[in-house]
């Protein structure tokens, strides 16, 4: 090393605030990390993190745009494990709450580190010795901060619980000590275990089965359904520090109660004397999500052999992002992702390979940091999956002490990556992605296509781009009207990205699986039989109807259709059922076509020359009033506890297209500010209405390329939902937002995505699985067709060939050959399906 002579201005830097990220861990533009040969570079104004790959050289581009000339190089090298003990050793301290015990890296590696100043070297930085205090006050802000890796995973683990209004005012209406056999088991059912004491009035009730095999019948849920009475405590979860398990059924959510120790007096618990024996939900979700694991062995028993190279590198669980790796191996999966984001040409094998397209927007993007732009996470994760260059045995370090134990042998799975800084910048601003919890991959799926589309449609200032790789997705769903009474019609077509299929439940057997316990089995169901249902002659609905024609009331017939195909078809397979309150999933068999899926018998025909329109809906001068609800499902909503506003709310924003739409509706808005507050209509638009629109989102819809009056018209259609608003925008491109238009100006026909030639045949290339109980929990993997035969850059080509073709499984950072008999199997009971459209010959 040597001196450097811009070493004073070392001494203007600051140490990082709580509030920075620290990219010392990884690269935000590549996943090269700390544990390479090269290191990270931190640099020292901005704390971005890059790597000093001379192919990819992220360091030197960052210095060059922002001008930062200092850096850290952080290097981390593991310790040698030590399995030597004495046997004085004082046992571990006691745990005092739940946690996740973090091992501190100073215990487990050795970190080394060195300034660099770019002044002296711009090329590849210049190794320097500065000031001694100096040097030791910037090394100490970088590594004794919280690492932006680390703050996510810290996140991963830890929820926040808080005190509510119920708590806080909590009002005790009964008092008196409870005999201990009225504490022994659940007041309405026998249950022994997963009971729940209501704070107000004392009534003891069996909580949800939601949580792996915990049993349950809800009936604290129905004590409070009947009372009111808010709050409950867990039993078996008091400790006589004062902690318990506490949740709040009014506000949906587990909570904290400051005054426990009095709440439980008054019935005559002291929690001095209480011991846990259950485990609280917190550990229950932790264990779930630590133990939930697919099968990595085959039929015959032996295990699957992972495999390594382009294509076939996994990520790493954040804690609770199974689904959005399930989602983003699929996405990458298909070509017109890899070339988006990847697009490697066919001599080129080097895993060192950096495309022209991600050079330009490394030197050009609008954004000083990486990590807060979309572009760059997305390049950084195609060339994590598809370079192979980070798919790699992993190895444990062997023992220091050669008189310990050989550690025994396991299987090589690789280390993953971890999409963390991805998953922030996706999640921002969203109630629930932004959350560590557990989500649901098909609404993942629909809002990542909103944030691409979002993006890309900001990025190029409204102007539209061939090659969008969202439109792989998108195609026309019809809609035909007729009315009963005048036989005339009217049709729709609506924008989709997901053909979601409702899965009939039939021929429900009892399966035995343990002595005591009886799983229902379902008889497989073809999926031609779910298509029918929707989009075939068996799925028409007759509904009431108010004719604008002058009919009057009567009934008309509604039928669904495809007006258009996508390149690439999503089914989302709706098996799930309320059962104790809970959406339940149902394991319903579904049979796949055995070679090809064939669409050409649900293309819709549009209007037909014998066909007379049904004229427009009433105009702005009339008086609007409520729709027509179908009453049989209102009836069916009503009956499961649903109150009538909220029901009217889902058949209206469903079209009244029956209970279970609604009620899929009314699940995904419980937490919605508005959900009781009375329907208004416009005389306009016959929508929802709030006539006094925040001036602030409508200019950011008009940030992002969007008229002022399709900014208006989007926010008029979705309530006021910003996020829903963007995606009405994206599924009405020829919508202007215009009220009226000019008779003399001829209105353009409306252009929809995907494409109505025939034959519309589909071949399976990927699915998603879910296992566990609830559509709430559980655990997520992936199956990918990947060809044996494959180009020269590891792409995906078609061979045509059933016999060529292989199949991987990938469970997180697992990464395997799937046999065919399992892949078999498991694709009968898969959650999203992703079929390839297959080009006419």
């Amino acid at each position: 090393m040597a001196s450097c002579p811009h070493q004073s201005e070392l001494s203007k830097l600051q140490q990082p605030k709580i509030s920075q990220s620290v990219h010392r861990e990884e690269c935000t533009q590549c996943f090269d990390n700390q544990d390479g040969d090269d290191g990270v570079e931190v640099c020292l104004v901005c704390f971005n993190g890059a790597c000093l790959s001379p192919d990819r050289h992220h360091a030197r581009t960052h210095v060059a745009r922002s001008g930062h000339t200092f850096t850290l190089n952080v290097k981390r090298k593991p310790k040698p494990k030590s399995h030597h003990s004495r046997g004085d050793e004082e046992p571990p301290a006691k745990m005092t709450k739940l946690a996740i015990v973090q091992e501190r890296e100073e215990d487990k590696y050795d970190h080394h580190t060195s300034l660099r100043c770019w002044q002296c070297d711009p090329e590849n930085g210049k190794e320097i010795v500065g000031d001694e205090n100096t040097t030791k006050h910037l090394t100490n802000g970088i590594m004794q901060s919280l690492s932006s890796a680390r703050q996510s995973e810290v996140k991963a683990w830890e929820e926040e619980i808080v005190a509510c209004e119920h708590t806080l005012i909590l009002e005790q209406i009964a008092s008196g000590p409870i005999p201990a056999e009225g504490l022994a088991h659940c007041a309405s059912c026998e249950l022994t275990s997963n009971l729940w004491l209501c704070l107000s009035c004392g009534a003891l009730g069996c909580g949800r089965s939601q949580y792996g095999s915990l049993g349950g019948n809800s009936h604290a849920l129905a004590h409070f359904n009947a009372t009111r009475h808010p709050v409950c405590v867990k039993l078996g979860t008091i400790t006589p520090e004062g902690a318990a398990d506490i949740y709040c059924y009014a506000c949906n959510d587990s909570r904290l109660d400051p005054e426990l120790t009095t709440h439980l007096a008054a019935f005559g618990i002291n929690v001095m004397s209480q011991r846990k024996t259950e485990k609280s939900m917190t550990e229950l979700q932790i264990e779930q999500n630590l133990t939930f694991d697919f099968s990595l062995t085959a039929e015959d028993g032996s295990a699957l052999k992972p495999v390594f190279g382009p294509g076939l590198t996994g990520l790493s669980n954040l804690g609770n992002s199974c689904y959005m790796a399930s989602v983003l191996q699929t996405l990458f999966s298909l070509t017109p992702f890899q070339e988006c984001y990847y697009h490697r040409p066919l001599p080129d094998r080097s895993q060192e390979y950096v495309s022209d397209k991600a050079s330009v927007h490394w030197a050009t993007c609008a954004q000083l940091l990486p990590a807060d732009c979309l572009e760059c996470q997305l390049m950084k994760l195609a060339d994590g999956l598809l370079s192979g260059r980070y798919s790699i045995p992993h190895m444990e370090q062997p023992p220091s002490d050669p008189h310990a134990h050989a550690a025994p042998e396991h299987t090589p799975w690789q280390l993953g990556l971890k999409p963390a800084g991805f998953k922030t910048l996706v999640g921002k601003g969203h109630a629930e992605f932004a959350t560590m919890r557990q989500q649901d991959a098909e609404e993942f799926f629909g809002h990542l296509l909103t944030v691409l589309r979002r993006y890309n449609h900001q990025a190029r200032g409204g102007a539209p781009e061939e090659g969008e790789p969202t439109d792989i997705f998108s195609f026309g769903l019809e809609q035909r009207l007729e009315c009963l009474g005048c036989h005339r019609v009217r049709y729709r077509i609506d924008n989709m990205d997901v053909l979601s299929l409702g899965v009939p439940a039939t021929g429900i057997l009892e399966s035995k699986v343990s002595a005591d316990l009886f799983k229902p089995e379902y008889a497989p169901v073809p999926l031609e039989l779910c298509l029918d249902l929707l989009l075939g002659e068996t799925g028409q609905e007759t509904l009431e109807y108010q004719c604008e024609a002058g009919c009057g009331k009567t009934q008309a017939v509604r039928r669904t259709q495809l007006a258009t195909f996508p390149d690439v078809l999503v089914i989302h397979a709706k098996k799930f059922q309320l059962k104790n309150w809970v959406p339940t999933k149902l394991d319903i068999p579904i049979i796949l076509p055995e070679r090809a899926l064939v669409l050409d018998g649900y293309l819709g025909a549009g209007l037909q020359p014998d066909e007379e329109e049904l004229p427009d809906e009433p105009s702005s001068g009339s008086v609007p009033s409520l729709p027509r609800f179908d009453s049989e499902a209102l009836a069916q909503l009503e009956g499961m506890g649903f109150p009538t506003v909220r029901c009217q709310k889902a058949l209206f924003a469903t079209d009244n297209s029956g209970a279970e739409a609604a009620m899929e509706w009314l699940f995904d808005h419980m937490e919605d500010p508005d959900i009781d507050a009375p329907i208004q209509l416009s005389a306009s638009t016959g929508r929802s209405n709030a006539q006094e629109l925040p001036q602030e989102q409508i200019a950011l819809l008009a940030d992002m390329g969007f008229t002022h009056a399709k900014a208006r018209k989007a926010l008029l259609e979705t309530n006021g939902d910003l996020e829903r608003a963007v995606e009405w925008v994206f599924n009405h491109l020829d919508d202007t937002g215009e009220d009226t238009v000019s008779a003399s100006v001829p209105t353009p026909a409306k252009k929809h995505p995907g494409s109505a030639t025939l034959p519309a045949i589909y071949r399976l290339k990927a699915f998603i699985s879910h296992k566990g109980p609830s559509v709430h929990s559980g655990h997520y993997v992936a199956h990918i067709r990947l060809p044996h035969s494959t180009s020269e850059d590891g792409m995906d080509v078609d061979t045509g060939a059933s016999e060529n073709e292989r199949w991987v499984l990938v469970n997180d950072e697992k990464v395997v050959l799937a046999d065919r008999t399992s892949v078999e199997e498991l694709k009968k009971l898969a959650y999203m399906y992703v079929f390839e459209r297959i080009p006419a010959a």
